[in-house]
């Protein structure tokens, strides 16, 4: 008899100090909510995307590529048929349904030959729309010239532009179109990571800061048991590959992503005036002061009139102009806001009746009197 199922079907006491045992064992193994993964705070160093560029051309636009009057597609067309062996010149060329595109893509970091990967197309011309189209033959080179991809295929737009009678109906950008998996890669990347040979792997932590490294350190070791991290700087954590995984470092590396830790972060207070979006930090803190808010809004209205003579009375007819100021002040409260937090400051600020505009103001000029300790960035 399995011994787990004699204690699981024994006296209930049992069975009920074994549920809750392992209710509390589970909730000890699970990750505190503001935990993240390694991978989600940090890259592999050297596992890096590699940008690509090409210069191609969109054809099978319904009269909706570039006009006559940007020479630049009618000498790439040319060009593409004189190199495939068909005599024409520019002079000859009156087509519209030819646009000449931009096309970048992504490399990943380890990607090999025979791999596809998303490519992006933007016009180049006056082209109106590039939907329908179908991007012909287009090699794509990295910033060293080499060509690591080739693309070609019909693109999806996500929306249209329509002109009937001088009416206009658009939807999105018709002139940007993307290629689900449309370009082939033909050459890796000479930079690619051998990971057979690395007795050290490096971390780079996206956001830096020296607390969120050392804390990701302390968590590595903690997961292997075994003092293999250490800090470099606020941007970098070194971790020894053992002996035990120096042939299975993409093991070693999948274990180190999955390490949970807890990152740190500025107090940062962000504000956009343009939509009177306030976001703030949790760590942002307030120091004791006193807010007073009121408004004064003054509106001006002119009327004009006509006053005109008695009938059968001598005289003209004059326009006059009558103006009205009209002042209305707000009643300000002056609210006492000390070490408050995220929730009390808000709480506060609504209690005077803060509207999200009002906020920004508020925020700058309490952190002009140096009473928030917090970062501020606008946007």
């Amino acid at each position: 008899m399995n011994p787990l199922h004699s204690i699981v079907v024994g006296p209930r006491w049992l069975r009920i100090g074994l549920c809750a045992g392992l209710a509390l064992a589970a909730l000890g193994a699970a990750p505190r909510a503001e935990a993240a993964r390694v991978k989600d705070v940090a890259a592999l160093y050297g596992a890096r995307d590699n940008m690509l560029i090409g210069y191609g051309l969109v054809t099978g636009l319904n009269r909706t590529g570039d006009t006559l009057q940007n020479r630049a597609s009618i000498r790439a067309l040319v060009n593409r048929l004189q190199g495939m062996g068909f005599t024409v010149t520019p002079q000859e060329v009156m087509a519209r349904n030819v646009a000449v595109v931009m096309v970048t893509a992504r490399l990943p970091p380890h990607a090999r030959s025979g791999h596809q990967i998303d490519v992006e197309v933007s016009s180049t011309g006056d082209a109106t729309s590039l939907e329908g189209g179908v991007l012909q033959f287009t090699p794509l080179t990295a910033p060293d010239g080499e060509v690591y991809a080739t693309a070609q295929g019909p693109m999806v737009i996500g929306g249209f532009n329509a002109q009937q009678a001088g009416t206009t109906a658009r939807k999105n950008f018709p002139n940007v179109g993307r290629i689900p998996q449309g370009a082939i890669v033909e050459k890796e990347n000479p930079n690619r990571m051998i990971l057979d040979k690395q007795s050290e792997l490096e971390w780079i932590i996206r956001e830096p800061d020296f607390t969120t490294a050392l804390r990701m350190a302390d968590a590595i070791n903690d997961a292997f048991d075994e003092d293999l991290a250490r800090a470099r700087d606020g941007g970098t954590v070194v971790v020894k590959v053992p002996s035990r995984y120096l042939s299975r470092q993409v093991e070693m590396i999948a274990e180190v992503e999955a390490v949970d830790l807890q990152p740190d972060a500025l107090a940062r207070v962000v504000v956009n005036e343009r939509t009177g979006t306030v976001v703030m930090g949790a760590q942002v803190r307030i120091s004791p002061v006193a807010v007073a808010h009121g408004g004064l809004s003054i509106q001006v209205a002119q009327e004009n009139g006509v006053s005109q003579p008695n009938p059968f009375g001598r005289g003209t007819t004059t326009t006059t102009q009558n103006s009205q100021v009209e002042a209305t002040e707000e009643s300000g409260k002056l609210v006492l806001v000390q070490g408050a937090t995220v929730d009390e400051l808000v709480t506060a600020l609504n209690a005077i009746g803060v509207k999200p505009r009002d906020l920004i103001q508020i925020l700058l000029t309490i952190r002009a009197a140096g009473a928030l300790q917090a970062e501020v960035e606008v946007l």
